[in-house]
């Protein structure tokens, strides 16, 4: 067909007689020039820009700046561009009624879509280089544009074409666009004045943009990246090459950060505060909440709702595609009208066209996801921001929160840590899905009446069937929650036995006890897994009613339809309905899911209700400077986040001009003699009872006042009262002029920070090199950081390395030093420190270092000896003050208490004498047993960094793709280590009923296919037939189809219940095979390597990686499994029906692999950062509310508030851009999506033509839809997979571990085996790895039966090495042991240690009873234990306790001292009748009377028993028969101990001198 512009089959067409506007084709042609105006004008000026451009690649966001009216013209712009696809398509569709093309019916449309395409891109690149002179091009064309079509438009009204045609009214629209994009342009001139006006105005970009450390920039964007997520591009693919680390993700902006979401929901909160005053009730959060994040959750439901009712064009296209199919193939077709004058489409005739039905299906899937996805951003964003706000409420309200509602347990730090960890998220979680609470009941109202309309009554049959199921999904979700709640406390409890074995593991090992622990371990397990199993059998019912109930439904309907309607089932309305099924399940499925959210949201609100409402801390007169203003100043600015901030300072100075009236001043030179000062105090905890009464008091300025009395006669808590955190019932506080600004306090129980150890003590001070210095001297601290790592840089508290309660306490007692205050408060200081520390503290610190300051010292202690030292002495006696002045008045007036005080002082001089040695000890012991920890960290970390060191150079030769390869590489192996230690059978099986699954899903819409359209073709060869014998065999057809349906859909019904439980109970085989494997191997290692891998890192492996592997990794592969064969049977479907649709699967598979490809990478670095950033938030809440007295003695609150804003910030900006990625993905695997619906659209119209049948069609375009759906489920399934799969990973790491060589030979081994007890050792060298020095060389030595032997020498000489070696607990690669004739390297290593007994330095008890930990294997009578416990000296305090050998023992044995604790163990030892002992140090952990105990036992009890003692004090080896005494790993000096001592110069002699 000839092309022309105006058509060439009408001669008139060319003609102006009637004048040159009335011919329509010149006014088209007019229509023209505006287009082609701007595009010549803005190409070259694109050009040139892009060529400048180009050097700097990504202009630098603080150019970016938007013109007035930004958000206004984009909206215009894409609203322009679908009226012009629209013009487009209506003169496409009107030229085709026409004898000859006439090209002006749809030229000027299409080239309006350029034009308007390129005003975009052209305004974009104006915008971004902030030069807004050249907007003139586009006004101007804004402009012409405008007139062009108002002229378009009064010609048609002149000519009778009016509102009923619709080009006319498509017309209209323009002109309306036109003129609102001219007044947009218009506006821009009036603001910025950059034309027509003298001084046009100079404009900065918004604050966050001229900080280039903001990089989240979804606010500042333009719509069209905002929708795509565009500018996450950098960072994705970026993150290929680089990994993602905090400071590639930067900073939030300032309407995001916890700050100013605080002070919004705070103004909101105190707002319903005052109203609640008002009318009595309490404040409402919802009300608050809403107050202050209502908008954004408005906006988000608008963006919902119209996603949804976008949604359901997917079904309605496909009806109207079929229908038109159908039509064609009808014979009653109806004639092509050849029109020669002009042809005006009605809008149903466009609409009958497939081709425009198929675009507009594609255009309306493209915006339904941005919508949706535009919906899911803002409630996410929200919710964040909710979090934030709700975080920083609980942390002011925490610092405020009063002592006596902590201690007396109103509330635990346990609630506050809930309220953190989980109150807020639930919260959170709530907001994010509550748009669905509205929407989803609009959808699926809206899904019934288009399924009434298509089906009529039997389409309420299959809603029905859908609605009575919907409770049993919500009653599954309920029984969800409650397994996973009983699997948590079995695991929990599992985990406790877990920990105990591996604190214990050395006395395990040596006892050959590990199998009875073990099967412990295993019992809990055993419970656990039963509890999975319920969890697991839920979790497959929940995803079994997601699949089945849509095919329950469909086949309700439609065999109801087929037996009660009288029309025929034709692919149109059958497939339209099937689409409609799809879309209705989904609200309805997480409608029950949404609601047990709300109800969790509802208790959340309650429990931060009354938290909130909690008591506070009393308001004294100095107090109300500083809490009654925070964070309030902020409201005197009017934008608060945007003007009050100065960008140039960090964000602490920021809030300190916040939450500070005034900084603190430096401290005050004193004048008045009396520092702090009480009258006629009554103070309680929170009762009304006092337990402080009738206090009156002073403490003198600049003097050291000691506070003493009685254990609970309330010293501490008056050192409280002074600082305020006890309620005043009567009397008042008085502190001298600003005195109660500075005090330093260390509180009894010690309190550290997760930091280093010079933050600990430095306290947010500037850092004093010779103070600090001092201060270290002072609590003799210097030889304790000598040990650490990294010196005073190692990390200490909670997370860091682990400190005894000396060093802790020493370390809080040098941070009150340290600070340069006028006060200082020291309760109880010497509790936890040995006497030479003590008196060092006393003398250096308290009466050298802080007098010579001249500071004010309040000092609490139990240690009378020192009160010669004090200036000022209170008494207290039952919560009273009895005495207060000097010792002199006391000694002179109250000459009772003064003699009491010396008995006191007497019998602590006596004690000192004992104690001296076993202080000196303690302190070496806490300071060894730090070593130890440290050794065993540091050989790990050795040998991991020679590790590390081999991989790097191998990682250099590599080049960096390799690197990037690795990143995105799915870990295959690991994922089939996973799926065959379930079971080979088990996962055939799983693979099996899935493939079988998803085959008979496919067939029951394949059958429908043939159905409906054999049901239509009978119909329609009946009614153009007259011969009605054909519609007699219709009813015998159709109860073949609808009986074969029911199979089908029966039997996919019950291969969905059999594919979830499949998956389930695979994971479940493969959770309990991973533990069982691994706890086997972990028991039977070496020590070893018990001692180079920290106990966190395998706590770890049985807990967090236990927990992926047991709940998370079953769900995750069955949603991967699921979405994938969904996926691939989609794509083999549309295949199957249009093979051309196979040419256009390919580019967009490349594109699928990039996508998934860069996502997955991003998506880990985020995941873990989000992960990462998380811990120390809780964490620092946690140490918070431990340490809230001294932050507050410290007046440190702002410090603290400003640290947390900054946590909540750090976490938030990595879950925003979590959520933002996965934003990125949806919006880019639903376009693709898009893209494959219309190929499959367009392909499937244009294979139709040729005789396809309109069902198959149905089939194509129905699967197409749902593969929009499940593209990024795959892509996001897998990205979680391969997380997961990191702990199969570090478990499968575990499992290569060596084990201990167990077997042996035990035939020659006699019952009783040793008899006697002789141990000969020949020429024995030792080493603990095969990598490692020998630690013992070559010794020789005879020990005879029942000969009392003692081992000594410096640390590290090999002692503790040799009672090992007896045990074969580490490798003796040379030489033998021979006990009793037989060498022990022979024998099975159960029997060697089950024969012998030995004693350690470290008591370990285990939680139970006291005869589990005597007897765990249960082989001894009751008086065999009386016994043991007799000889032990602990039968009087056992028969004492509730249930006597039943009685419980805590965890560790913590309500026993350590020398109880000390002497079980030696009834233990003495429970197994072995004739040889060895006690490794067993002293060293003990005081001299039970030593003394100890010595006895082993003379008497033991008198026929050989016993090896390997000494720390030298003094209790002097009476032993022999002495083996090591230097350096070789045996030096050998005889007994007298004859040792007679030489002068033996080296035991030595030791025996330096140590007395």
């Amino acid at each position: 067909m000839p092309l022309s512009f105006c058509g060439n089959d009408n001669a008139s067409a060319y003609s102006v007689d009637d004048g040159v506007l009335d011919n329509g084709c010149f006014v088209d042609a007019l229509n023209l020039v505006p287009h082609v105006f701007l595009l010549f004008i803005t190409f070259p000026i694109l050009f040139i820009g892009w060529g400048s451009q180009s050097s700097k690649v990504q202009i630098h966001h603080n150019t970016w700046l938007h013109f007035p009216g930004h958000n206004m013209r984009w909206i215009l712009t894409f609203t322009l561009l679908f009226v012009h696809v629209c013009e487009t398509a209506e003169g496409i569709v009107s030229d085709g009624y026409m004898k000859s093309r006439h090209l002006h019916l749809f030229l000027p449309a299409f080239m309006g879509f350029i034009a308007a395409t390129t005003s975009v891109v052209y305004y974009h690149n104006i915008e971004t280089s902030n030069f807004p002179k050249l907007l003139l091009a586009l006004f101007i064309y804004w402009v012409l544009a405008f007139i062009t079509k108002t002229i378009k438009l009064v010609k048609y009204y002149e000519h009778n074409v009016g509102v009923q045609h619709l080009r006319f009214c498509i017309t209209a629209m323009l002109v309306i666009l036109y003129g609102l994009l001219m007044a947009v342009e218009i506006n821009v001139i009036r603001v910025r004045r950059y034309v027509f006006f003298a001084n046009p105005q100079k404009v900065k970009p918004p604050e966050d943009l001229q900080d280039l450390g903001v990089r989240f920039l979804q606010p500042f964007v333009n719509l069209l990246s905002k929708a795509t997520y565009w500018w996450m591009n950098p960072l994705i693919i970026g993150a290929h090459k680089r990994p993602i680390d905090l400071k590639k993700i930067g900073k939030l902006p300032i309407a995001m950060r916890a700050l100013t979401n605080y002070i919004r929901l705070k103004d909101a909160y105190e707002e319903q505060r005052m109203v609640a005053d008002q009318t009595d009730k309490s404040p409402s959060i919802w009300r608050s909440m809403y107050r202050a994040f209502g908008r954004p959750i408005l906006l988000s439901s608008t963006f919902r709702y119209l996603a949804d009712l976008l949604g359901f064009a997917g079904p309605l296209c496909i009806y109207c595609i079929l229908l038109r199919l159908d039509d064609r193939k009808s014979p009653q077709i109806s004639e092509q009208k050849n029109v020669t004058i002009l042809y005006f489409v009605s809008s149903h005739e466009l609409l009958e066209n497939t081709s425009v039905l198929a675009v507009l299906l594609f255009l309306a899937l493209i915006l339904q996801r941005t919508f949706l996805q535009a919906s899911y951003y803002v409630t996410i964003e929200t919710g964040i921001n909710l979090r934030g706000a709700l975080l920083a409420m609980i942390y002011n309200k925490m610092l405020r929160l009063s002592t006596s509602n902590m201690s007396m347990g109103d509330m635990t730090l346990g609630q506050i840590n809930n309220l953190v960890a989980i109150e807020t998220n639930q919260l959170m979680w709530f907001l994010f899905l509550c748009p669905n609470l509205w929407a989803m009941p609009v959808q699926i109202i809206m899904g019934v009446v288009l399924l009434h309309y298509l089906l009529g009554f039997s389409a309420l049959i299959g809603a029905c069937v859908i609605v009575l199921l919907a409770p049993i999904q919500y009653f599954i979700a309920t029984k969800l929650a409650d397994a996973q709640k009983s699997t948590l406390d079995y695991s929990t409890d599992r985990l406790k036995k877990t920990n105990e074995i591996l604190k214990g593991i050395k006395l395990l090992k040596l006892y050959a006890w590990e199998n009875i622990f073990c099967s412990s371990v295993e019992e809990t397990r055993v419970k656990e897994l039963t509890s999975l199993k319920t969890f697991a059998l839920y979790t497959s019912l929940s995803i079994f009613m997601n699949a089945a109930i849509p095919i329950a439904a469909v086949l309700a309907t439609f065999v109801t339809h087929a037996y009660t309607s009288t029309t025929e089932l034709s692919p149109a309305v059958a497939f339209a309905s099937l689409a409609l099924f799809h879309i209705l399940v989904t609200p309805l499925f997480l409608l029950s899911t949404v609601v047990r959210f709300a109800v969790k949201a509802i208790v959340s609100v309650q429990k931060l209700g009354e938290f909130l409402l909690s008591d506070e801390i009393g308001d004294d007169s100095w107090r109300n400077g500083e809490t009654s203003v925070s964070l309030e100043s902020c409201k005197k600015h009017p934008g608060a986040h945007t003007k009050a901030i100065n960008r140039k300072q960090p964000l602490r100075y920021q809030l300190d001009s916040f939450e500070q009236p005034s900084r603190r001043q430096p401290r005050p030179t004193e004048t008045e003699d009396i520092a702090v000062k009480v009258n006629n105090g009554f103070f309680s905890w929170g009762s009304n009872m006092a337990t402080l009464s009738d206090i009156n008091m002073h403490i003198p300025t600049g003097q050291l006042t000691m506070i003493v009395g009685q254990v609970g006669c309330g010293k501490s808590s008056l050192l409280l009262a002074m600082l305020g955190e006890m309620q005043t019932i009567g009397g008042k506080v008085h502190w001298s002029n600003k005195n109660r600004n500075s005090v330093a306090y260390a509180a009894q129980k010690s309190w550290l920070l997760n930091a280093t150890v010079e933050e600990n003590i430095t306290f947010g001070n500037p850092f004093n090199k010779q103070r600090y210095k001092a201060v270290i001297d002072t609590c003799s601290l210097q030889p304790d950081i000598d040990l650490l790592p990294f010196g005073d840089q190692t990390e200490i508290g909670e997370r860091g390395i682990n400190l005894s309660g000396g060093q802790r306490q020493r370390i809080c007692v040098a941070r009150a030093l340290y600070q340069n205050t006028n006060i200082v408060f020291l309760d109880d200081p010497f509790s936890a420190l040995d006497i030479h520390l003590s008196d060092h503290l006393m003398q250096e610190g308290i009466l050298k270092f802080l007098q010579d300051d001249k500071r004010t010292v309040v000092l609490v202690t139990h240690k009378l000896q020192y009160l010669i030292h004090a200036d000022w002495i209170i008494a207290m006696k039952d919560g009273t003050l009895l005495r207060e002045g000097t010792l002199k008045d006391i000694q002179n007036n109250d000459i009772e208490l003064y003699k009491h005080w010396k008995t006191l002082m007497n019998r602590q001089d006596q004690e000192l004498e004992k104690d001296t040695d076993v202080a000196d000890s303690q302190t070496a012991l806490e300071r060894k047993n730090l070593r130890r920890a440290l050794y065993s960290r540091e050989a790990k970390s050795q040998i991991d960094d020679e590790d590390e060191e081999e991989e790097e150079e191998e990682d250099d030769e590599d080049t960096m793709s390799m690197m990037t390869s690795r990143r995105s590489k799915i870990p295959w192996r690991v994922c089939w280590k996973y799926l065959t230690s379930g079971g080979f059978v088990l996962l055939f099986m799983m693979i099996f009923s899935k493939l079988l699954k998803h085959s008979v899903i496919v067939a029951i819409d394949y059958w429908l296919a043939t159905w409906t359209s054999s049901a239509q073709n009978s119909s329609m060869s009946a009614n153009s037939s007259v011969n009605s014998t054909l519609t007699d065999t219709a009813p015998f057809d159709l109860s073949y189809y609808t009986i074969g349906f029911s199979i089908l859909c029966s039997s996919g019904i019950v291969l969905c219940l059999i594919a979830s439980l499949t998956v389930e109970w695979m994971g479940l085989s493969a959770a309990r095979n991973l533990h069982h494997n691994l706890l086997n191997k972990i028991i039977l290692a070496p020590i070893r390597f018990f001692d180079i891998t920290p106990l966190g890192q395998i706590l770890n492996r049985f807990s967090a990686d236990t927990n992926i592997i047991d709940q998370h990794i079953p769900p995750t592969l069955e949603s991967l499994t699921r979405s994938t064969l969904l996926c691939l049977s989609a794509i083999g479907v549309i295949a199957f029906v249009t093979p051309f649709f196979l040419i256009a699967m390919l580019p967009l598979g490349i594109a699928f692999y990039f996508i998934q490809k860069y996502f997955r990478v991003a998506s880990k670095d985020l995941q873990d950062l989000d992960d990462s950033t998380q811990l120390p938030l809780l964490c620092h809440f946690s140490e918070t509310a431990e340490g809230l007295t001294t932050i507050r003695a410290f007046r440190h609150e702002t410090r603290f508030k400003q640290r947390m804003l900054e946590l909540i910030d750090t976490n938030n900006v990595a879950y925003l851009f979590l959520s933002a990625a996965n934003r990125w993905l949806e919006v880019r695997t639903d376009y693709l999506g898009a893209v494959i619906v219309l190929t499959a659209a367009v392909t499937s119209i244009c294979t139709s033509e040729n005789g396809l049948q309109s069902g198959l069609v149905g089939l194509g375009l129905t699967y197409a839809l749902t593969l929009t759906n499940y593209l990024n489920w795959v892509v996001r399934s897998l990205a979680d997979l391969e997380v997961q799969m990191g702990a199969v990973k570090k478990v499968n790491g575990f499992l290569s571990t060596e084990s201990e060589n167990y077997e042996g030979d035990l035939s020659q081994v006699p019952e009783d085996w040793p008899q006697q007890g002789e141990i000969k050792i020949q020429d024995l060298s030792v080493r603990y790895d095969s990598v490692l020095k020998p630690v013992l060389k070559h010794v020789n030595a005879y020990i005879n039966p029942g000969q009392k032997v003692g081992i000594c020498g410096r640390t590290g000489s090999g002692k503790s090495s040799l009672s090992l070696a007896f045990f074969r607990m580490v490798d003796m690669f040379e030489g033998k042991i021979i006990i009793d004739g037989i060498d022990i390297s022979k024998l099975p290593l159960p029997t060697l240690r089950s024969r012998l007994s030995i004693i350690l330095q470290d008591p370990v008890l285990f939680s139970g009873s006291i005869r589990f930990n005597l007897d765990p294997e249960r082989t001894c009578t009751d008086d065999r234990l009386w016994e043991a416990l007799e000889i032990a000296q602990l039968k009087n305090m056992v028969k004492s306790l509730p249930g006597g050998l039943d009685a419980v023992v805590t965890e560790g044995g913590e309500n026993f001292s350590v020398g109880q604790r000390q002497l079980f163990c030696l009834a233990r030892a003495f429970v197994r009748k072995s004739s040889i002992l060895i006690m490794d140090e067993a002293t060293a952990s003990i005081d001299m009377a039970t030593e003394n105990i100890l010595q006895k036992v082993v003379m008497t009890a033991f008198a026929d028993r050989t016993v090896v003692t390997i000494a720390h004090r030298v003094s209790s080896i002097l009476e032993a028969e022999q002495v083996l005494v090591f230097c350096e790993g070789i045996l030096v000096e050998c005889d007994s101990a007298s004859g040792l001592l007679s030489q002068d110069d033996s080296l035991f002699t030595l030791l025996v001198k330096t140590h007395k």
